[in-house]
């Protein structure tokens, strides 16, 4: 018997992180990660496992001295807390693994730094290592050769997690992506064909969700409508466990744009309730969209802004990914994202500098160009050399963007373009249900406008700066005035607390000097 520590070190402050909005929203991470809990439901019953979330708890280096096994798991942008825990380890004689998807795309990274590393996923990997280790014989290296059967993935063990400090719970329903987007290395860890667990796991896992207390779980598919035939099927199945149980969730994932070309998908989403649908728009510049191969984004059917606004009129926001510095990027890019983002009426836009990431198609082109920066962190914040403009003005320009767009008043504009004057309506499933069950909606709408209230005072309280302060109660006083929709005064409210974390994201940028954070 083992008795194993598995580990998610912490990240540093970041966009999604929203660490500056976790004390107004009273818990202490956005969402657990997927792979510690999963990872734990892989590991045989005669071992034992704790979770650390480095994210919610401390590690305690003296209780993994006692472990057979610590196990550590970590991204790309997780990579020198990863290193720092791993020197702790060994530091304490501990016997160290390493697995996830930084050790997947730059093995030669960690791997002499620890005894065994994991490559791609680790359903089969996992057991089979803990076997080889209970006989005396495991080898230093693993690497799964097929892709995992989504149909044998067991529901993850999130009773060994703190879900109560947790914003979202996470929930996966496939894998892969069929698209080729130069960038991504979702399909180098995860490949081009969606592969989906069966209906009955879904719904376990929500069951799962649903007992620890949560109400709104982030659907953490890369592209959930990879596989649409498959997807639709599972949506249905989603929605009928939510009419069944009273509409308890809510939700948000990630499509790639095409779903604005696909009225019945849209129509299952929202009945769904999912609410927030995150999409790689790139950017606005053609010509960087065919040079990335984000092909998908150029099909007919409307310009991007119209795809984005059949999405919201669906009845769903739409939060976008935006990447500056591609070859056909020049500084004409930064303005052209700001009119992109205001006509799309997008606030919540997750701004980055191109990067190239190991073994994508990008950095072996860039590798083979010469044009990559060898430099673990690179001063200008990505380790890509441009090719229309400098290094530092690419820089330069990705920080005023995100200062412009983060700009309170500019910033709730947008807000206000899509929940006062675009009047948008979401959480459309629990609505129909609710017509029917009054005092179902009686006591949910109470609960929001509790929640609004609260979260409401706490920002009006504890911002320190007053300008702020009086933004916020007077967009959320208007959006009272206007709508008088609980669901929009709460999501209202957080749209408070998101801006207060980017603001303070936006001034450490600007602080920085010399050294830039990528928002990635």
């Amino acid at each position: 018997m083992a008795d194993i520590v598995l580990i998610n070190p912490r990240f540093e402050i970041s966009y999604w992180g929203l660490e500056h909005a976790m004390p107004f929203l009273g818990v202490k991470a956005i969402l657990p990660v997927a792979n510690l809990p999963l990872l734990a439901a892989l590991t045989p019953p005669e071992h034992t496992v704790t979770l650390v979330d480095e994210n919610v708890q401390p590690i305690d280096f003296e209780r993994c001295a006692r472990a057979d096994i610590v196990g550590l798991t970590g991204m790309n942008v997780q990579r020198p807390r990863m290193k720092e825990i791993i020197h702790e380890l060994k530091r304490h004689g501990v016997f160290t693994v390493v697995g996830g998807p930084w050790v997947t795309v730059q093995e030669d990274d960690l791997a002499n730094l620890v005894d065994v590393v994991f490559i791609g996923e680790a359903e089969e990997t996992w057991p089979r290592f803990l076997g080889d280790w209970s006989v005396g014989r495991h080898q230093t290296r693993y690497e799964q050769t097929e892709r995992t059967d989504m149909a044998t993935v067991p529901v993850p063990r999130l009773d060994l997690l703190p879900m109560k400090d947790y914003a979202f719970g996470s929930v996966q329903f496939s894998r892969g992506c069929p698209f080729q987007c130069e960038f991504c290395d979702i399909i180098v860890v995860f490949g081009r064909r969606p592969r989906l667990k069966t209906p009955a796991q879904i719904i376990a896992e929500l069951d799962g969700l649903r007992a620890r207390g949560m109400a709104i779980a982030f659907i953490v598919d890369d592209n959930l409508i990879g596989n649409k035939k498959a997807i639709k099927e599972a949506l249905r199945q989603v929605i009928a466990w939510q009419r069944s149980n009273g509409y308890p969730m809510i939700f948000v994932t990630e499509a790639s744009v095409d779903l604005a070309d696909d009225a019945e998908m849209m129509q299952l989403m929202v009945e769904a309730n999912i609410v927030i649908v995150f999409v790689g728009i790139e950017s606005p510049n053609e010509a960087s969209l065919r040079e990335t191969k984000k092909l998908q984004n150029l099909r007919r059917g409307g310009s991007l802004v119209d795809k984005v606004r059949r999405i919201q009129e669906a009845g769903m926001e739409v939060w976008a990914g935006m990447i500056l510095g591609f070859d056909n990027d020049d500084e004409r890019v930064f303005a052209a994202h700001h009119r992109f983002l205001a006509d799309a009426r997008i606030s919540t836009a997750m701004v980055g500098m191109l990067s190239a990431i190991p073994k994508t198609p990008l950095h072996a082109r860039l590798a083979a160009a010469g044009r990559l920066d060898p430099a673990d962190d690179p001063a200008t914040g990505t380790n890509v050399l441009p090719l229309n403009m400098s290094r530092e003005a690419l820089s330069a320009g990705y920080v005023k963007l995100m200062a412009e767009l983060y700009d309170a008043d500019r910033y709730f504009d947008r807000v206000d373009d899509l929940y006062m004057s675009g009047d948008i309506v979401t959480e459309r499933g629990w609505r129909r249900y609710a017509e029917s069950h009054p005092w179902r909606r009686r006591r949910y709408h109470l609960l929001l406008l509790l929640q609004a209230a609260g979260l409401g005072v706490r920002l009006i309280s504890r911002v320190r700066e007053r300008r702020l302060r009086a933004i916020y109660r007077q967009r959320l006083w208007r959006a009272f005035i206007v709508r008088r929709d609980p669901i929009v005064l709460r999501i209202y409210a957080v749209k408070c607390a998101m801006h207060y974390h980017v603001h303070r994201l936006v001034d450490a940028l600007r602080r920085r000097g010399d050294a830039v954070i990528n928002t990635f």
